[in-house]
């Protein structure tokens, strides 16, 4: 697996979700495999699109409510993990009950048509430098009814999408857009568009996506759940504890965050610009190329940044989209940097000599969100076993590694074993109540070998052939 997502603004709960994401779905893959029935539906039903795109699907909604795709959308939610939504139902309560009879009565609602999705629970998620984000937990029944849905519709779109966006896609990762970008940049596509969208997943408009949506799928069935999910009310909490309902039917944008089917439905529309890119050949015409995922994109060029950031700050007005003018910014690869995916692109020099070439590494502020999550572990109260400790942090460590594990690593995998061995030998004092500053019984060798804490350098041996650089 290559590793990892971005630059600009993006909070710690949006990296710390990315690198659990990517790790996610690696363990998804491999202790999930899709039911050969269900495979089967999904080859069918992404040749038919490929093979004929023109074509719109017409009977799709019958497939949702089948107990084989039930049972597995609710295996994947359940892989998921996640909160309670509004109802306060958890996965054990749910099994504790029965699940058979749940799964059947979400499969009554659906052949019925009865089903109805309830509010969406709204938690507000602190940015690193002021302010907060959104972030929408649907009740597990509303997630597991989205994940049939995604599991049917979703080979349908990705029949349709774009080669250059890396988002939330089957057998794609942020590590293989981060490959290509850097690719583009050893290949003189170095004038660089370092773009940044105004909360995308919050301004998608209604009837623009649905109208996305409808050129491939007429099943009103589908569509009415769609749209039931799109004006699905939020819960919110007020400071003093107090629950209050937004959105809901007179909603006429966006698409809430922590919603199954909302990355899809984010690169469904996202499409348009890069189809539209193609169509209109904008990368002959400014001798660059668009990489995408989900709402982060970067335009690389060979000296028409300033014409493709414009054009495309044209195409997203026209979609009801808008760059941010004050974090989209032009670069010059070849002289300064610029981050992308949690990576930081541009000149990087050899420590032997000091030549410089276009390298790719885990970005400073990557590697700065990294620290307070393990000082957060090896906090003085924590009061359990060393050997939990030790797992917490090796879980942390070997996680961020997977992910940033691409291009130039050795900078920053040393700045952070320094801050573990650090951590480490404070809390170990503390705990043991150590005279000295514990540089000799919890040394460094000893920290990384007898005490099992895993080291970054060490791992960095066992990266796979691709992620060089």
């Amino acid at each position: 697996m290559k590793p990892g997502n971005s630059g600009g603004g993006k909070g710690p709960d949006f990296w710390h979700a990315l690198e659990e994401g990517e790790e996610s779905r690696r363990r998804l893959a491999m202790s999930l495999k899709t039911p050969d029935n269900i495979r089967n539906l999904q080859k069918k039903l992404y040749l038919k699109a490929k093979t004929e795109p023109d074509f719109r699907f017409y009977l799709l909604y019958d497939k949702v409510w089948r107990p084989d795709i039930l049972r597995h959308a609710y295996r994947l939610a359940k892989a998921n993990l996640g909160a309670p939504g509004v109802d306060g139902v958890t996965f054990a309560q749910i099994e504790a009950a029965g699940l058979d009879e749940w799964l059947a009565g979400i499969g009554k609602e659906l052949r019925e048509r009865t089903y109805r999705p309830e509010a969406v629970r709204r938690v507000m998620i602190p940015k690193p430098y002021g302010g907060e984000r959104p972030l929408g937990i649907p009740t597990i029944r509303d997630r597991v009814v989205q994940t049939a849905v995604k599991l049917v519709i979703e080979p349908i779109f990705e029949a349709d999408l774009e080669p250059n966006a890396y988002g939330y896609r089957p057998k794609r990762s942020a590590g293989d857009a981060v490959a290509a970008v850097h690719g583009l940049l050893r290949r003189g596509y170095t004038d660089v568009v370092d773009a940044d969208l105004t909360k995308y997943f919050d301004t998608i408009p209604h009837v623009e996506l649905m109208r996305s949506v409808a050129r491939r799928i007429v099943d009103k069935g589908i569509l009415k759940l769609i749209k039931m999910w799109l004006k699905a009310p939020v819960e919110e909490t007020d400071k003093d504890g107090g629950k209050r309902l937004t959105g809901g039917k007179r909603s006429k944008l966006g698409t809430p965050q922590g919603g199954v089917i909302s990355p899809l439905l984010a690169n469904v529309y996202m499409n348009r610009f890069l189809k539209y890119w193609g169509l209109t050949e904008q990368g002959r015409k400014l001798k660059a190329h668009v990489i995408n995922y989900a709402d982060d994109f970067v335009i690389l060029s060979r000296g028409c940044a300033a014409e493709a950031k414009a054009w495309a700050a044209e195409v997203m007005s026209r979609l009801g989209l808008k760059l941010n003018e004050t974090k989209t910014c032009l670069r010059n690869a070849c002289k300064e940097r610029f981050d992308f995916l949690g990576y930081s692109f541009g000149p990087h020099y050899f420590p032997k000599d000091g030549r410089r070439y276009l390298g790719a590494s885990p970005s400073k502020k990557s590697v700065a969100r990294l620290k307070p999550r393990i000082s957060a572990i090896l906090r003085r109260g924590n009061k359990d076993p060393w050997q939990a400790v030790c797992e917490d942090v090796n879980r942390v460590l070997i996680g961020w590694a997977r992910y940033f594990n691409y291009g130039t690593c050795t900078s920053a995998y040393c700045a952070i074993d320094h801050h573990v061995a650090t951590r480490v030998r404070r809390f170990l004092v503390e705990r043991h109540r150590v005279s000295s500053h514990g540089t000799r019984c919890f040394a460094d060798a000893n920290i990384f070998g007898e005490l099992g804490v895993a080291r970054l350098r060490k791992l960095q041996g066992r990266r796979p052939s691709g992620a060089s650089r």
